[in-house]
């Protein structure tokens, strides 16, 4: 399903046009500040109803207004095309897929699958747990609509038990241990298994371009060694309660499980050069493009920001080559990189400068 065109109203510096997408590999150069993350950026909102680079839409509305839309035009099947649209207006935002409004953003999933590939990835390495916790239901949300409501539904039950332990409304534990049990299973267990097939693609893509072998992803529920039977569960949270009590906060779950990147037993981050941090960095997010079109059949649009700049010719020759099959490829260079070396025939490059674009 790959975008066709895209048009923009007072989104960030871009200029209000309509801009042409349907080549299969667009590149878009330029120097900085120019708008090319802002192009990506627009890809990224209108595929999820989301921003990658803030929570607060009021933040993408161009300067001096005071609201903003952008419309994503998208290949729906060999004869037709659908639409989908973000308005911001009145401080609010609305979706739309082809002009009928949508309720919950879950509704978008597998619309236009996007893998994002940006600086700010180098968290999944090097970053506290809870970003790896992100990547992993991140990668997990791109196709099950489910997990999304499982995740929704642990993180509620989560907030009301953290609050009465606040409030030291003890008596309402039962009721909270019992939900957060039911919740927490799942996730744990779909985050196991996400993490087996992740493991099935990851040290062999970090072992062809590093040359370093057994780097494994582990993962650590903070519930292990329970078979996956609430009940189990909920006499763990009744043994931990006075910790609970006493620190006002649930100290075990999903919310505390530890996913890390080991080799021989030990783990592999702390001893690992920034290079290598960025690699894996670079090889999850590969690795979430190829565990996305195994578990769906899809292939998804890869959306790649100035990630090859810090990688030295050799790697970047080999990242290149093992890119996952893909729908459409959008990458943003400098004007001094040589991305011609990664062109195709089917390869458009626009270059960017003041929000607007030209051949």
């Amino acid at each position: 399903m790959p975008f066709l065109y895209q048009t923009f109203y007072n989104f960030r510096n871009l200029k209000n046009d309509t801009l042409n997408l349907s080549n299969r590999e667009i590149f878009f150069v330029g120097q900085n500040g120019q708008g090319k993350t802002n192009i990506l950026e627009s890809l990224y909102y209108t595929s999820y109803g989301v921003s990658f680079r803030t929570h607060l839409d009021n933040q993408i509305v161009k300067q001096g207004q005071k609201d903003f839309s952008v419309n994503a035009f998208y290949k729906k099947a060999e004869d037709s095309s659908s639409k989908i649209s973000v308005i911001f207006e009145n401080g609010k935002k609305r979706i739309e897929k082809d002009s009928k409004k949508i309720q919950d953003r879950k509704e978008l999933i597998n619309t236009i699958p996007c893998i994002l590939f940006c600086h700010d990835d180098m968290r999944f390495a090097t970053g506290e747990p809870e970003c790896r916790r992100f990547f992993i239901d991140q990668s997990l949300t791109l196709y099950d609509a489910s997990y999304i409501d499982d995740l929704r539904n642990y993180k509620k039950v989560l907030k009301s038990r953290n609050q009465v332990l606040k409030n030291r409304q003890y008596e309402m534990l039962d009721v909270f241990d019992s939900q957060l049990a039911q919740y927490g299973i799942v996730v744990q267990e779909k985050r196991k298994k996400a993490i087996f097939m992740f493991n099935e693609i990851f040290g062999n893509l970090f072992e062809q371009i590093t040359g370093i072998a057994g780097v494994t992803i582990s993962y650590e529920p903070s519930w292990k060694n329970f078979s996956p039977a609430s009940q189990d569960i909920i006499s763990h949270l009744l043994a931990r309660r006075d910790q609970d009590k006493l620190l006002e906060t649930t100290m075990s779950g999903p919310h505390r499980d530890k996913i890390n990147f080991v080799k021989d037993g030990a783990l592999f981050v702390p001893t690992a050069s920034t290079g290598q941090c960025r690699l894996i960095s670079l090889i999850l997010r590969v690795a979430q493009a190829v565990y996305y079109t195994r578990a769906t059949g899809l292939k998804p649009v890869l959306l790649m920001d100035d990630v090859l700049l810090e990688l030295d010719p050799d790697k970047r020759t080999k990242l290149t080559a093992m890119l996952p099959e893909y729908e459409q490829l959008f990458c943003t260079f400098l004007p001094g990189e040589p991305y011609e070396h990664y062109m195709h025939d089917t390869t458009k490059i626009y270059k960017i400068e003041n929000g607007e674009w030209h051949e």
